[in-house]
């Protein structure tokens, strides 16, 4: 198994919580985002995904894009232990949540669009940032409003064991960081995060411990 990714991707990082959760042994391929004009642009590396985006994970010969269906297709080819809880309520809501932050915050804040906004729009870096900061702080209020006072969140944000939801949770949150993003106002998320990165998995996963990282 052999992972393409870079240590501050986002969806990188996720893919890399949930190998570890799994217990999966992989090959770390660097794709540098920004050596050389992006190595993600390189023909081998289009030609595996097109869309010129990392993660892609090689199973064997079965080249998979997109983090949140990598993860899936790790929970149903390696299905202990589930990232997913057991009853369909329950995934609806961890996979409402995962995608609150997958879908709905992160297109937003990533290295193209930040990399538009100033390269080709002209932004300047202060406005970039405030951009950032918005979209980020807007969305995880939203994710605050679906955990806080539900009694289905517990030290994860369903019950007790991480799920999908929290491996999307903690790398948005290490993203934000790196941006002083504002965060006192989602406290319940902050819990869970702090409590994830005390988890092994996720400890070890954390862009800084990457061998390409910087």
């Amino acid at each position: 198994m052999k992972l393409h990714n870079y240590f501050r991707s986002s969806a990188s990082f996720r893919v890399r919580i949930a190998l570890a959760l799994k217990g999966l042994d992989y090959e770390y391929a660097s794709v540098h985002l920004l050596k050389g004009g992006g190595e993600q642009f390189a023909a081998e590396f289009t030609a595996m995904n097109p869309a010129a985006l990392v993660p892609v994970l090689d199973d064997d010969g079965i080249v998979l894009t997109q983090s949140l269906a990598i993860i899936e297709y790790l929970d149903e080819t390696r299905p202990q232990p589930p990232l997913l809880p057991p009853d369909a309520a329950g995934r609806a809501r961890a996979r409402a949540i995962a995608l609150a932050i997958a879908c709905e915050i992160h297109p937003l804040n990533n290295l193209r669009v930040l990399g538009y906004l100033s390269k080709t729009l002209g932004v300047s870096e202060e406005e970039k940032t405030a951009w950032y900061r918005h979209w980020v702080e807007t969305g995880l209020a939203t994710v605050e409003a679906m955990l806080a006072g539900d009694p289905r969140t517990g030290l994860c944000c369903h019950g007790d064991t991480p799920t999908l939801a929290d491996i999307c949770l903690v790398p948005q949150i290490v993203n934000a960081q790196r941006f002083n993003a504002r965060l006192d106002h989602v406290p319940t998320v902050m819990r869970i995060h702090e409590h994830c990165l005390t988890l092994p998995a996720f400890a070890k996963s954390v862009p800084a411990l990457q061998p390409d990282a910087e």
